[in-house]
């Protein structure tokens, strides 16, 4: 189906512009007369040079996804038709690629299939998760409020996700930082007073001596260096991808000082928001356990979730492999035990969950204020040590000049 592009004026007296996927111009005038638009102005979209090509093409944010979701509870709970929905989110998308997309689920869905299936064609942005939610919606006839949850959930995910990362990025800049201006020193600095420490005649100190061999090291062995760096990367990234890489840097992540609390409360409360979710959508629990281990993000707590869905297909309760686990703290473990006999284990999630964002903001703060004295600490020791090398041969012919 053709794009046409238009702007024009609305009601207000204000310009808009957009997009439209039409038969003809008579349909887009129809569309914009409906909008209440005036002194429109309409041309066929101009082609795009690198459409077709997924490097140039925009990505699809986690905001996008949300704002998609949200906007799709709102029209479906002011009981237009799905079909109808679709349509009008796909003409008032903004970023090529969402629209592309959306014009494939709007096609699917008129050829006859579900809204879950349609979605499930598309896993980078609608994961199991996201797909069995609509799926339950769907069969209950409760879509608005099931997509009016995932918005929330995306959203709370999405923040909790962003302050995590704020947290690992300062010491990983300042790791950055150190490491370049060590470099500097090794490459720039050390050549110079290695120079001037020859024409010494003088056995080095230890220290000296050690910081000049790696000066000569980084710069007359880079191309041996440089590679094997880049091997050593590239290995222990191929590792870390196994199953047992995986594990094992989960399982060391989590007992890591500061930063291993910090990932424990985040896995706690994505898991227990996740299972409450699925859980308040009416997904049965053992369905539900293998898509949020799926979603986990930590192959221990996966492991664990895993262990709890055979529990529960054994007749067990829940809280019995969490306990064996180690993973989840006991607070956590008796609110599941709580929720799981008074049959409201959903609401327990969800309290749990609540009180897990806190401790996360809280965590965070810690992180903060302990790494930057840390990490000051660990750049002025780094360099100060080089210049601390560079200096004892001078410190030492001082002595002896003035003994």
């Amino acid at each position: 189906m053709p794009i046409f592009v238009w702007k024009g004026v609305n009601a207000k007296g204000k310009k808009r512009k957009g997009s439209i996927d039409a038969q003809d111009t008579r349909q887009v005038e129809a569309f914009l007369k409906r909008l209440r638009i005036s002194d429109y102005v309409i041309k066929d979209a101009p082609k795009d040079l690198f459409a077709g090509i997924a490097f140039f093409a925009p990505k699809i944010t986690v905001k996008d996804i949300m704002l998609f979701t949200r906007q799709f509870s709102t029209m479906i709970d002011a009981g237009l038709p799905l079909v109808q929905c679709l349509k009008i989110m796909t003409d008032q998308a903004e970023n090529p690629t969402l629209k592309s997309m959306l014009r494939d689920v709007n096609n699917s869905v008129q050829s006859g299939a579900t809204l879950s299936d349609a979605l499930r064609k598309f896993p980078q942005h609608f994961d199991s998760l996201y797909c069995n939610l609509v799926a339950a919606g769907e069969t209950a006839g409760i879509l608005d409020t099931i997509l009016k949850r995932l918005a929330e959930y995306i959203e709370k995910a999405d923040r909790l996700k962003r302050k995590v990362k704020g947290a690992l990025a300062y010491p990983l800049i300042v790791v950055f930082v150190g490491a370049v201006v060590m470099l500097v020193i090794l490459i720039f600095v050390i050549p110079t007073f290695q120079e001037m420490f020859a024409s010494f005649g003088k056995e080095l100190p230890w220290l000296t001596q050690k910081v000049i061999d790696v000066s000569n090291v980084v710069i007359y062995q880079w191309y041996i260096l440089l590679p094997a760096c880049i091997a050593a990367f590239i290995g222990l990234k191929k590792f870390f991808a196994t199953e047992l890489g995986h594990l094992l840097f989960d399982t060391y992540a989590l007992k890591l000082p500061v930063f291993g609390d910090l990932l424990r409360k985040v896995a706690v409360s994505k898991f227990s928001r996740t299972l409450a979710t699925m859980l308040q959508a009416g997904v049965p629990i053992i369905t539900s356990l293998d898509i949020v281990a799926g979603t986990a993000g930590n192959k221990v707590v996966e492991e664990a979730l895993l262990d709890s869905r055979a529990a529960i297909a054994e007749g067990r309760p829940l809280v019995d492999p969490l306990l064996e686990s180690a993973v989840f703290p006991n607070m956590v473990t008796s609110m599941i035990a709580v929720g799981e006999e008074a049959g409201a284990l959903d609401t327990m999630l969800v309290k749990i969950a609540d009180f897990f964002d806190e401790e996360v903001d809280a965590a965070v703060e810690t992180v903060m204020t302990m790494i930057e004295p840390l990490m000051i600490v660990f750049l002025g020791g780094t360099v100060g040590t080089l210049i601390i090398a560079m200096y004892l041969p001078i410190f030492g012919m001082g002595s002896a000049v003035n003994g």
